[in-house]
């Protein structure tokens, strides 16, 4: 099964109750989340916050550190998500969000989960219905077992990037270390390799196709066997990358803490300037 779904497709589904739709709407910066859902989101999404819910507080682990697993299961149970529950998510229009929050119910081991490609934008323009009413779902009963899916730490990360391909898929400028607009120090993790997120995706917010992303993932390195990580700022543009090598047959390991995480200890090394060679 695909991890993305298209608005016609999920009509379908929603239609004949085959699924649940989560709203994870979220800014870096603006509008909050929880104020976009208020304005509109599909008709009954109950929404959930990735600040609080789909992470930890920030620190030392980086700005979006890995949530604490009883503060997850509470918040997946009150959208009403339940063990065997089908569970599409879904953002604004580039799934930034929509994919942390199908890494992390995977990591939570809920599997049964897909992202509705393009967003709020794309179910709108398909001409489907969005509300302003919010949802109360009855709560559910899913249990949470994290680590079901591997995720790379500050030494894990290193050893990727020597051993295999760490994408740090944030601008080339941000990569470079020519700016950095929210972090302490600028640069990359050494031997990580530039692949801008932005690179993937259409127009209007929906994923390449997966063989223009399994041609774009080639010309870093990153082939079908590859032993692959991304990393970001925070953790949440890493796990979109993830998503979009997921559609692709590229299985690759988010490292949550990312940058974020990696110049939180000043004895770690730190590099500029362009990829070498």
């Amino acid at each position: 099964m695909s991890a993305l779904i298209s608005a016609d497709d999920l009509a379908v589904a929603l239609a004949r109750e085959e699924v649940r739709v989560v709203d994870v709407q979220y800014n870096l910066v603006g509008t909050p989340g929880r104020e976009l859902y208020a304005e509109a989101h599909l008709p009954g999404a109950p929404f959930l916050d990735l600040d609080t819910a789909l992470a930890g507080p920030p620190g030392d682990r980086g700005r979006h550190p890995l949530p604490d697993p009883e503060v997850l299961q509470a918040a997946l149970r009150a959208c009403g998500l339940d063990d065997d529950t089908e569970v599409v998510v879904y953002d604004q229009r580039t799934s930034l969000s929509a994919a942390r929050a199908w890494w992390v119910l995977r990591w939570a081991a809920h599997p049964q989960v897909r992202v509705l490609d393009g967003g709020l934008a794309a179910w709108v323009r398909a001409g489907h219905p969005a509300t302003s009413e919010p949802a109360a779902p009855h709560p559910g009963t899913l249990t949470v077992r994290p680590g079901s899916v591997p995720v790379l730490g500050p030494t894990s990360a290193a050893e990727m990037a020597r051993a295999g391909v760490l994408l740090d898929v944030r601008s080339a400028e941000r990569y470079r270390g020519e700016v950095e607009p929210i972090d302490p120090v600028a640069g990359h993790v050494p031997g990580a390799v530039n692949l801008p997120m932005t690179e993937l995706l259409a127009d209007d917010g929906t994923f390449l196709p997966p063989d223009r992303i399994r041609a774009r993932a080639a010309q870093a390195g990153v082939h079908r066997d590859t032993p692959v990580g991304t990393s970001c700022g925070s953790g949440v543009t890493a796990a979109q990358m993830a998503l979009a090598l997921h559609t692709a047959r590229i299985d690759a390991i988010p490292y949550v803490g990312s940058w974020s995480e990696w110049v939180a200890d000043p004895a770690r090394p730190v590099a500029t300037g362009p990829e070498p060679g």
